[in-house]
């Protein structure tokens, strides 16, 4: 089958050409891949960014978002069939969405809305798993609160907005001059435009602040906190509760605690909670999520669509930044 591939951890990039048929376990589902979404992260995956956290062996078929038909399943899988459409971010250690088909273990796979094309709900998994984990489980947004949301009108961003705004928070953002309108449709109540001003002179007492930009607007970001409120990061630095967590080891423990002690001493200091958040795979949050994309309360952002043959320029687009919701590669 058609995949896109590395042989080793490479800027680099990868290789389209021939891999072999995915190896079902009996609880999996096999996948026929009709889209996959583009994300960040398979560029860090790639370069070997993540390598202690993550170990991957090669070749290594990349992509973490993906939406398709179900083909065949494992005889403990009762709860797809052959012929459901589902939506899925595979498991870590198991991703491959940009092949033709893909196995995924049926705990991480979900019925795909409706009412979305494969192309839109490929764009969806990573982004609502990271925005649910983040507001949802980290954050415990209540109705009423202040939530920050870096970033509007990226991938990650487009999305917080709206479940921000569902779970009843009061939402600001940051974004570039283009976008201003478009974060306000999305719900957000106070825009502020990075070109223009910093959001540390405009905004103050937030419960919740999630980041996925550096450190420095990470630690800035404690000046517009209240004592006691949440600060989740998506990008960096990760700490050694969540090594921890993670099944590290006790070196990766004390290096994940190196990096992060400015922020964890400074956000000790402002008396706020800091957590590195690194999503995981959730089949049956992806189904609670399609249930709200289904009543109209999330709905998805796809900025541009790539046959599969040109996955690299879609990643030329990636990189170049300022994109407004996903960028998605469609096998068909």
């Amino acid at each position: 089958m058609k995949a896109y591939f590395i042989n080793k951890y490479q800027k680099a990039p990868a290789i389209l050409g021939d891999m072999p048929e995915p190896v079902m376990n009996d609880d999996d589902v096999l996948v026929e891949v009709h889209a996959a979404g583009l994300n960040h992260l398979d560029l860090r995956i790639k370069s070997g960014e993540f390598k202690l956290l993550v170990p991957y062996s090669f070749p290594l078929i990349l992509g973490h978002d993906v939406a398709g038909k179900v083909i065949a399943v494992g005889k403990n899988v009762r709860q797809f069939a052959v012929g459901d459409e589902v939506f899925a971010r595979p498991r870590d250690g198991r991703i491959g969405a940009f092949a033709e088909k893909i196995a995924i273990h049926q705990d991480d796979v979900a019925k795909k809305p409706s009412d979305l094309s494969m192309v839109d709900a490929a764009g969806l998994p990573l982004v609502v798993l990271t925005a649910w984990q983040a507001l949802v489980e980290i954050g415990q947004v209540k109705v009423g609160q202040k939530v920050f949301i870096h970033a509007g009108a990226g991938a990650v961003g487009t999305i917080a907005i709206q479940l921000a705004k569902y779970l009843g928070a009061f939402v600001a953002t940051t974004t570039s001059t283009a976008n201003v309108d478009f974060v306000k449709s999305l719900g957000a109540d106070v825009v502020i435009d990075y070109k223009k001003s910093n959001f540390i002179n405009e905004l103050k007492d937030y419960d919740v602040v999630l980041n996925s930009l550096d450190e420095t607007t990470l630690l800035q970001s404690l000046q517009v906190m209240k004592a006691g409120g949440r600060l989740i990061s998506i990008s960096r630095p990760p700490t050694p509760s969540y090594a921890k967590n993670a099944g590290l080891n006790i070196v990766l423990q004390w290096v994940m605690g190196f990096l992060s002690r400015k922020v964890r001493r400074e956000s000790q200091q402002k008396q706020v909670d800091y957590q590195f958040l690194f999503m995981k795979a959730n089949g049956k949050q992806l189904a609670q999520i399609a249930q709200l994309i289904e009543q109209g309360h999330i709905k998805p952002y796809t900025q541009s669509v790539y046959p599969f043959e040109q996955i690299n320029q879609a990643f030329d687009e990636l990189e170049q930044g300022r994109t407004r919701g996903k960028i998605v590669v469609s096998m068909r």
